[in-house]
């Protein structure tokens, strides 16, 4: 007999405890590197990857750990990855590295996804223009989900860290956040998620601050045109400056974090009955998802810019949607 929702999240929440940049290396959900798509997507061209494979593994364990939390929901392996080359992708663009998607269609989970990519090319497209047209890197995990119970809300996530050569000094920050969008709203919920952000910010005190990043994801997630926000925030961060690898604990703090909130939270909502009238509603609903994403996101714009997939660039939408 299957183990029930809520037993198979107690079990990966003990089975996944909270690591260190300084242990990540040692991590079963790490340590096969050179076994990823990823790995040989980045080492594949005479145009070395300029990536540590230390920052490698981070995205590799955030990948895999949100990837671990989804399998764990639906109980069973439900995740299928495929594989992106970004010069075969876009072959004028003079672009190196590439992508690995991973997307579920299962019983719970409607439509959700776990993206990674790495590339690097000539000419850095700068939403703001301080760094267009120089030499970049970008990689970073992108997260959605989308549940098909209307009482279980979206998460999205997003983690990521770019490079920007210019002259004789190259230039690197993060940026990310986690957010959730809830249809029906639980207090609960919103506490366990927003106290897990919270924690993220106090162990990485140093770059990060609560208080300051709930804000930015309140002032960004918000739909003009609407005039409300999109769910119930989290946090937003983004130009980050880095002085070293180890600044990078605040990415792998919000993948993991976040992984084991949503986990606790789809345990308490994902088997809640539902009736058919609640369906359309959601479908309706989920438009304001799709509106804000199409319009306002700055991950899409970016990712479209660099000449990224558009297949996995476009995962975030909502798997049906009404207007």
């Amino acid at each position: 007999m299957q183990k029930n929702v809520s037993t198979r999240s107690a079990e990966f929440l003990n089975q996944n405890p909270i690591i260190n940049m300084d242990n990540i290396n040692n991590n079963p959900l790490a340590d096969s590197l050179y076994q990823d798509p990823i790995w040989q997507l980045a080492k594949s061209d005479q145009n070395e990857n300029p990536f540590s494979n230390e920052i490698l593994q981070l995205f590799i364990f955030v990948r895999n750990i949100n990837k671990t939390a989804f399998n764990t929901i639906e109980g069973k392996e439900a995740c299928q990855p495929k594989i992106w080359n970004a010069k075969e992708h876009n072959p004028d663009r003079n672009l190196s590295g590439g992508g690995v998607m991973t997307v579920i269609r299962a019983d719970h989970l409607e439509k959700s996804a776990v993206n990674f990519s790495c590339v690097w090319g000539p000419k850095y497209p700068a939403l703001e223009g301080e760094y267009a047209n120089k030499p970049f890197a970008a990689a970073g995990v992108s997260l959605i989900s989308h549940p098909r119970n209307p009482f279980a809300p979206i998460m999205h996530l997003n983690v990521r860290c770019i490079k920007v050569f210019d002259k004789d000094k190259t230039i690197t920050w993060i940026g990310g956040g986690a957010d959730l969008t809830p249809m029906i709203p639980f207090e609960e919920d919103t506490e366990l998620f927003h106290n897990a952000m919270k924690t993220v910010c106090e162990r990485n005190a140093k770059i990060a601050n609560y208080e300051k990043y709930k804000k930015w994801a309140e002032e960004y997630f918000y739909i003009p045109h609407r005039k409300e926000e999109r769910g119930v925030g989290g946090i937003f961060f983004d130009f980050v400056k880095t002085e070293s690898d180890s600044d990078l604990s605040l990415l792998l703090d919000v993948g993991q974090y976040s992984a084991r909130a949503y986990a606790e939270i789809l345990s308490r909502r994902i088997e809640m009955p539902y009736d058919e009238s609640l369906v359309e509603k959601h479908h309706y609903w989920r438009g304001r998802y799709a509106e804000f994403n199409l319009v306002y996101d700055r991950g899409t714009k970016f990712g479209l810019m660099t000449g990224g997939n558009h297949e996995a660039i476009f995962c975030s939408l909502p798997p049906q949607v009404k207007w």
